[in-house]
């Protein structure tokens, strides 16, 4: 199981890890409603070094990313649920809405990142700071139609948590 730490903690990890000469990974994510999809990401992110650190967007960075009535889950529990993944070792909440001071502190071998970002996708901000330690990126193909959003936005089509046509539930 994982260890949630604070940022400045981790970074002394990071310092043991490097003395050490592990290979550290750093990927990050709201990771609001685990899914498939996450699992499988996190899993081939691990497989890129000896170690992984996922950075876990706070509540108030989810909501400005995603919108009103995100996060479903709180930061607290969806870093513990991130932290009982076998394949994960280190955890972190962070409250920017991107990594960039998370690689600037823990300086990363390797950054990893959904297909969804890089090359013929959406910009990767901390590409730059990555480059500037000399870590390396590595795009993760994501797993076809497995999104929180998409499982919501299923959730509330279906009348789910709402009130049924026999009047409400008991």
């Amino acid at each position: 199981m994982g260890e949630i730490h604070d940022l400045e903690a981790l970074a002394e990890i990071r310092a043991d890890l490097r003395r050490q000469g592990a290979t550290v990974v750093l990927t990050n994510g709201c990771f609001d409603l685990l899914h498939v999809g996450h699992v499988r990401y996190l899993q081939v992110a691990r497989r890129l070094g000896d170690c992984l650190i996922v950075g876990v967007n706070a509540d108030e960075s989810v909501r400005r990313l995603k919108g009103e009535g995100r996060p479903l889950l709180p930061e607290a529990e969806r870093a513990e649920v991130v932290a009982a993944l076998g394949c994960v070792d280190y955890v972190v909440i962070f409250a920017e809405e991107t990594a960039e001071r998370l690689v600037a502190r823990l300086e990363p071998d390797v950054y990893a990142k959904g297909s969804d970002y890089g090359p013929g996708g959406k910009e990767l901000p901390e590409a730059e700071l990555v480059a500037a330690h000399g870590g390396r990126i590595e795009f993760i193909p994501l797993t076809s139609r497995r999104s929180t959003s998409g499982i919501v936005e299923r959730i509330r089509g279906s009348g789910v948590g709402g009130q049924q046509a026999n009047g409400p539930s008991t």
